[in-house]
């Protein structure tokens, strides 16, 4: 295969990536900004109130969503993570988890539902989707460090690129499940296409939409390990830390609360839409 050159690929990246230094700087300063204001909002947020009362609170909302069992679970996990001493890391961590889920489902679900409703989108982003999801998750710390430079944004910016594919193809999923006798129903009633979408086809199509966005919450959580590499503070950097150190047990703490987190976040994510059906 000697007589077939090698396909300049690497040098082409990195022209890209040049020229969007060059061209793009004030528009990636902006955005690191907006995105580095929104994750200290979140975790000054959930440090404001003393441990105790933000478990009083969560325990409240575990128990209005999943009843006893949630609210056990809610309540003796988190008095643990604040008995260990990893509360500020922990509530660190739920602020970049929190800031993630959010860009991922204000972006996801509109592009989920441009998707079922254009087979040519369709096409184009479902092959981006594949990428996405089959990527390494370490390679998307590259570009995130070159164009945001070391901290929690390059963090952040990972984590969605890594989270979203769930909330877009399950929203495309869920629409398109969708009974066609229902749409034609609709249209038979003269609903416009808006009136269709959130009448109609988003309402039915909930349930798996939030699965999607389960999946993208439990994916951004999986990367606060790989984003404090980069410098994203929180407990996956304490975990990152015990490892280099070999400090076993430490690092058995730390990915306890972890755990923690991610049980709590799951469970909250499930029986949310659960709870509102049994209300209905």
């Amino acid at each position: 295969m000697n007589f077939i050159p090698k396909i300049p690929l690497a040098d082409w990246i990195e022209l890209i990536v040049d020229w969007m230094e060059s061209n793009l700087g004030g528009f990636f300063e902006g955005l690191s900004k907006i995105i580095e204001s929104v994750v200290e909002f979140f975790s000054w947020l959930f440090l404001l109130p003393h441990p105790l009362l933000f478990i009083a609170i969560f325990g409240v909302l575990a128990y209005l969503i999943g009843r006893v069992p949630l609210t056990l679970f809610t309540v003796i996990g988190f008095l643990l993570i604040d008995n260990l001493g990893y509360w500020t890391e922990t509530m660190n961590t739920l602020g970049l988890v929190v800031t993630s889920g959010i860009i991922s489902v204000v972006l996801g679900i509109p592009i989920g539902i441009w998707s079922a409703y254009s087979k040519t989108t369709h096409r184009i982003i479902s092959p981006l989707l594949d990428f996405m999801q089959t990527m390494p998750a370490f390679v998307y710390l590259l570009p995130a460090v070159t164009f945001f430079s070391l901290g929690v944004v390059p963090g952040v910016i990972a984590s969605v690129i890594f989270a979203i594919p769930p909330t877009i193809r399950l929203t495309y999923l869920g629409i398109k499940q969708v009974s066609g006798e229902l749409t034609e129903a609709a249209d038979a009633f003269g609903s416009t296409s808006w009136q269709k979408l959130f009448k109609v086809e988003l309402p039915l199509a909930m349930p798996t939409m939030m699965a999607g966005i389960n999946q993208t919450i439990m994916l951004s959580l999986s990367m606060v390990v790989i984003a404090s590499m980069i410098g994203a503070q929180g407990i996956g950097a304490t975990v990152y830390r015990a490892v280099t150190q070999l400090k076993i047990g430490q690092g058995f703490e730390a990915g306890l609360a972890v755990v923690v987190l991610a049980i709590v976040l799951d469970r909250f994510s499930q029986n949310l839409f659960k709870s509102k059906k049994r209300g209905a």
